[in-house]
């Protein structure tokens, strides 16, 4: 799982650095500035919780428990469903999109959760 979790943690810090600046550069005089607030939102977002999945791949090399590979897929699930909601919902302005980011941003809280439980849990 630590080689997934690297490899989706670096596409995913890849991928927010690119849609950052396409919406500094390429959106900012398409859509509204409330728009590109969400969508830079989807963006900080999306980094933060990349580096996030990097630092848990790493850690997984000193502690092996469930509780840190259910903390990854948390991750990836709040960046997918968090991010592309907004990314979604700023682009399309459609916005029962919005119901969906809640459900990431309860991803984010779970995987901080579980990355928790697996320290607490792990032996040194």
């Amino acid at each position: 799982m630590q080689k997934i979790f690297m490899i989706t943690a670096i596409v995913f810090a890849f991928l927010a650095n690119g849609l950052g600046a396409f919406a500094a550069h390429a959106l900012k005089e398409k859509i509204s500035t409330v728009y590109l607030a969400v969508f830079q939102t989807g963006v900080q977002y999306q980094f933060y919780h990349s580096l996030a999945l990097l630092f848990l791949a790493l850690l997984m090399f000193h502690i092996k428990n469930q509780w840190l590979i259910a903390s990854g897929v948390a991750f990836i699930t709040g960046i997918l469903l968090f991010s592309t909601s907004l990314y979604l919902l700023s682009l399309t302005a459609v916005k029962w999109i919005g119901i969906i980011t809640p459900v990431g941003g309860l991803s984010f809280l779970l995987a901080w959760v579980f990355l928790f439980s697996g320290i607490i849990k792990a032996k040194f």
